[in-house]
């Protein structure tokens, strides 16, 4: 997924300081999203015609976001380019460059936080609204075929476990043998080993992985 760093108008804006000189100073997440709140604001503010947050709905959130398209520095190739879904184009192209999937997922994500964190209801959270979903899916649809970046889930992954055990009058070891790449082998040891018979069981495990 791509890392949500393009720049956008937020980069410019300054946030205002917390109050106090000992107050904890602000983590990068949390001046981020203080950052992207303001930013946001001042968006509804210059709309024409002015919004104010309570008028605010999915559909203004959407606009913001292809607003802030102007900012990216993704090159995002459209249907006629040469380069359409060619992961590493040799030379460039006209294609605009837009917000990358990941930084407006990102962001978005920030958003719905700030918006309730300011006295917003969580049922009434433009940020959290079915519209911007699938406007963000779409995205990311759009792009992986543009940029040709693959959205897979990982493979399964097998793994051998491989159990002997040794019995006896007065004891016994038992062996556990990992097949995994990290792992290893383990052994208990049960007193001592006398005259015995051994047993070998091997067992094959599936593991499957899902990417959620």
């Amino acid at each position: 997924m791509d890392s949500a760093s393009d720049a956008g108008p937020s980069s410019t804006t300054t946030a205002p300081q917390a109050e106090g000189s000992s107050s904890a100073p602000l983590s990068r997440y949390e001046s981020q999203k203080r950052r992207d709140w303001n930013t946001f604001l001042q968006y509804l503010r210059n709309h024409k015609p002015p919004l104010t947050l309570a008028r605010c709905s999915g559909a203004h959130v959407i606009e913001f976001m292809k607003y802030l398209d102007q900012f990216g520095k993704t090159k995002v190739h459209i249907v006629g380019c040469s380069y359409f879904g060619h992961p590493n184009p040799p030379a460039p192209c006209a294609c605009p460059l837009k917000q990358a999937w990941g930084s407006l997922d990102a962001l978005i994500g920030r958003l719905r936080a700030a918006y309730e964190e300011n006295g917003g209801h969580p049922e009434s959270n433009p940020f959290g609204a079915r519209a911007v979903r699938i406007y963000l899916r779409e995205v990311r649809e759009g792009q992986a075929k543009a940029r040709g970046i693959p959205y897979e889930k990982k493979k399964r992954k097998r793994s051998t476990v491989t159990v002997s055990a040794v019995s006896s009058s007065g004891g016994g070891e038992v062996s556990v043998a990992n097949g995994n790449d990290d792992g290893g082998d383990y052994t208990a040891m049960g007193g001592e080993a006398g005259s015995s018979s051994l047993t070998s069981i091997t067992t094959t495990t599936h593991v499957t992985t899902t990417n959620l």
